[in-house]
């Protein structure tokens, strides 16, 4: 197999593992006859009378499927939002295993086209609040949470109309704002965010499944916390408005909930009758992928399951990472130029303060590595783009295509070593989408960019318009892009490096792609 056909088989491996109906199957059960209990990561929870479902995100589809063959009678009814399309989308896959049986007692409303708050995600986010809102304190809900429930799940407090609170949203996005700062933004002007949805079934049991798609797994952030306890204020609010620029532009009915919100975050104990379980993340899908690669013959690490901060800065990163591995490889690590790319990594690794990323210990883990042993660093998490043009793509394209830009500089410097490696970079969407386009992600090679020249394209002139999808398209059969079509599920990106030695004594060419 070629490096490229290895990548596609660790990234799918990482996919597969947090797919819905094993997670669901690991996390939750149904046990006993006359006084039946729910076991949620061996927790139990009596049915004293009914039971109740809603459900919101990318995955909620297949995560509904699965939990309505454990709960089978027991469920009395259902409601969830899902992504415009995906029934047919995933019917049109063949993978039934994700649909609704027939005559299922679980709604299923489809809204938030291209991942916004729309009209019918707002009918159902309205749906769900009435549910909630009838449960008595002998109910159980059970609520099932996936990365794009934040937009499924509008339900803007009055004044505020859904289209203010959606061109506020993508005034932050396209100014840079993280998936975190949204979020809090999201969850101060929203009836259900925020833990709204948690106070209006009390005093109703309320049992979450949640599939993160949020650096560290907060349950406060993740689909905006509707079940969660906040930390955020209506100060931290108006901070990250204020750092965007956005305060002296927002509409009088924003201005209006602002300034009659509590200063201060819900307590606690006002969640008691709530159990929150994180049942699916981005760690767990890198463990997967480590397995498997190590099974393929790689020396494979972890560098991270948070990788978060502006694309540029994190491709950088990622090519000082392949420069010292393509060294190291060489047995030329500890040399000149080896100590200077661990200089630059430590500082990179300090400026973009990613999570739970100790850079030292990894790079001394890199000092066991033999050499000419094939290598798989594995990392996840999310990076932001700050929208300069109208091209299309995202952020796994954007970023692939940086690195392979950052790789074919990197060839020009004599001591770099990339000439006798090969090397594959793959960043992908763990839900098979990256943008408003048909790609989860995108490959790359230090031989992208000078292929591309040669065709006369030039990838710098394709990043400044953010179009990265149309620079991987000019290829035959698009070979660079990462198709996977829906998965029916999301734990964030998934980044692989792979690289090995060659002989270039031969002088062959590079099969890669």
């Amino acid at each position: 197999m070629s490096l490229r056909e290895h990548a596609l088989s660790l990234f799918r491996s990482a996919v597969g593992t947090v797919r819905p109906a094993p997670m669901l199957k690991r996390a939750l059960k149904l046990q006993g006859e006359g006084c039946p209990e729910l076991l949620v990561s061996s927790r139990a929870f009596p049915l004293k009378r009914d039971l109740y479902l809603v459900g919101f995100g990318k995955a909620v589809l297949g995560m509904a499927a699965a939990a309505e063959e454990i709960l089978g009678d027991h469920l009395v009814r259902g409601i969830i939002n899902v992504p415009l399309g995906i029934q047919e989308s995933l019917q049109r896959a063949g993978m039934q295993e994700m649909l609704l049986k027939p005559h299922s007692r679980i709604q299923v409303i489809e809204g938030a086209k291209n991942n916004l708050p729309d009209p019918e995600a707002l009918r159902g986010a309205s749906a769900i609040r009435e549910l909630a809102e009838g449960l008595t304190a002998d109910d159980l809900l059970l609520v099932l949470i996936s990365g794009g429930g934040s937009a499924l799940l509008p339900a803007p407090i009055p004044p505020i109309l859904l289209e203010e609170k959606e061109k506020l949203t993508k005034m932050l996005a396209s100014r840079g704002a993280a998936i975190q700062e949204l979020n809090a933004v999201r969850k101060i002007l929203s009836l259900l965010k925020g833990g709204g949805l948690a106070r209006l079934a009390y005093p109703a049991q309320v049992v979450s499944l949640i599939l993160s798609d949020v650096i560290g797994d907060p349950l406060d952030i993740i689909a905006s916390g509707p079940t969660a306890a906040s930390s955020h204020s209506v100060q931290d609010c108006l901070q990250i408005l204020a750092k965007y620029n956005l305060l002296h532009s927002l509409p009088s009915s924003v201005e209006a909930v602002l300034s009659s919100s509590p200063t201060k975050p819900a307590a606690a104990e006002d969640y008691s009758h709530v159990c929150n379980v994180i049942i699916g993340s981005n760690t767990l899908a890198l463990a997967e992928a480590k397995r498997h690669a190590e099974s393929l013959g790689y020396v494979t690490l972890v560098l991270s399951a948070a990788v978060c901060g502006d694309v540029g800065r994190v491709a950088v990163l990622y090519c000082q990472l392949i420069c010292l591995l393509c060294l190291r490889l060489a047995s030329l690590g500890e040399g000149p130029r080896g100590s200077e790319l661990k200089g630059n990594l430590l500082q990179l690794a300090a400026e973009l303060d990613i999570p739970g990323l100790n850079m030292a210990e990894f790079l001394q883990a890199l000092q066991g590595m033999g050499p000419r042993k094939p290598v798989c660093v594995l990392a996840g998490g999310e990076t932001t783009v700050q929208l300069q043009g109208t091209g299309k793509g995202g952020r796994n394209q954007e970023l692939a295509l940086r690195v392979g830009l950052g790789l074919h500089r990197a060839r020009g410097v004599e001591a770099s070593n990339l000439g006798r490696c090969d090397v594959v970079f793959l960043s992908g969407g763990t839900d098979g989408q990256d943008g408003p386009t048909d790609a989860a992600g995108a490959f790359c090679s230090p031989e992208l960019v000078a292929e591309a020249l040669q065709e006369g394209l030039d990838a710098e002139t394709f990043l400044s318009n953010n179009d990265s999808y149309a620079f991987f398209s000019h290829f035959q059969h698009g070979r660079h892009l990462l198709v996977t079509g829906l998965t029916g599920t999301n734990v964030m990106d998934i980044q692989v490096i792979l690289i090995r030695a060659t002989d270039r004594s031969r002088e062959l060419p590079l099969q890669i792609f």
